[in-house]
């Protein structure tokens, strides 16, 4: 692989109706210590005021006729440019400003590695109140407790050079959700892959419950038709506890024996309490950065992100298994395909 130091560095910026943060983001990305040779804005058939912004920046900016998905467009972002080394940056993240920097650093110590990538700061880009709150708190967290070698990609905020992209391949054009993930299945087997939390960007994050729920929901209908397909890497990251989930679980399958006998939902509350002690690193974060009134707020959201993650989860599994069931009559299952899902927020 060449050496940072000795090709041109191409930040990508996928972007769809991202007016609200996208002057953040390129400003945060032209005041880098490392300043990029190029920039390439994928406007993706947006609403707003996106490509005017864009266009006030000296960057590229390739307009897309119709909205296709974060995963076309980083491949036209890719297509437009040049650079040896490509840096993805999501159009809702604004870098701090050593984060190129950081990200080339050890790509050019270290040439088994074929791809670093940041994490989320623990502050979000704009805070717009509490459920934004969680949202920012657990995403760093969970980022931040898996820095090092890991075995999946996230392209948030990600260098790679473009001779390891290319041998990977494109982004998965079919997938809106799970498609970084599903990348990192594909990268050659030498190509080693580092998260580090020297390189870090703000995200401005889901600030209301319903739409968090909902993301959450459609985005665990990846999870069985990735791993049934063997495209779900070994040694992936993991955003949430284990114990947390059985927990959760549990607390939700033993609530109807209540029903059967009140004496019975001492079970489900013990499952309860039993979630709120799962992760005390969690919990111990969270009550430095907001205290402890915050937190029960916080496990109160995390426990309803854990019922709806796990209620997705077997609605995909089910789907999924339907699927295969009809595959050879012709009929189609109802619904969108998973990973295909019209108003995607991305």
């Amino acid at each position: 692989m060449p050496a940072p130091g000795s090709g041109q560095i191409t930040v990508v910026i996928p972007c769809f109706n991202a007016a609200r943060t996208l002057d953040a983001c390129l400003r945060a990305v032209f005041d880098q210590t490392r300043r990029p040779d190029e920039v390439v804005v994928v406007n993706d058939a947006s609403t707003d005021s996106s490509a005017t912004i864009a266009r006030s920046f000296p960057c590229t900016l390739v307009d897309m006729p119709v909205n296709r998905g974060v995963s076309a467009a980083r491949n036209a972002g890719v297509a437009a440019s040049d650079g040896t080394f490509l840096f993805f940056v999501d159009a809702d993240v604004a870098l701090y400003p050593d984060a190129i920097a950081n990200a080339l650093g050890p790509l050019a110590a270290d040439p088994t590695l074929g791809v670093v990538q940041g994490i989320f700061a623990r502050e979000a880009l704009v805070e717009d109140g509490p459920v934004e709150v969680y949202r920012v708190l657990h995403e760093h967290h969970w980022r931040a407790r898996n820095v090092g070698r890991v075995g999946a990609t996230l392209f948030s905020l990600t260098a790679i050079p473009r001779s390891v992209f290319a041998a990977a391949g494109p982004f998965d054009e079919s997938l809106r959700d799970g498609e970084d993930v599903e990348y990192g299945s594909r990268l050659p087997a030498e190509c080693g892959i580092l998260m580090t939390d020297t390189v870090q960007g703000r995200h401005d994050e889901v600030d209301r419950m319903g739409p968090l729920l909902r993301e959450q929901f459609r985005r665990a209908q990846m999870l069985v038709p990735i791993a049934m397909a063997r495209r779900w890497p070994a040694g992936g990251l993991r955003a949430l506890h284990r114990r947390s989930l059985v927990t959760s679980a549990l607390a939700v399958t033993t609530l109807p024996l209540g029903w059967l006998a009140p004496a019975a939902l001492t079970l489900p509350l013990a499952m309860v309490l039993a979630f709120a002690c799962a992760d005390p690193a969690l919990a111990s974060f969270v009550r430095r950065e907001r205290g402890a009134r915050f937190l029960g707020y916080f496990l109160a959201v995390h426990f309803a992100v854990h019922v709806v993650v796990g209620a997705g989860a077997v609605w995909g599994g089910v789907r999924w298994l339907a699927g295969r069931r009809l595959a050879g009559t012709g009929q189609r299952v109802a619904g969108p395909p998973v990973g295909a899902v019209p108003g995607a927020d991305r």
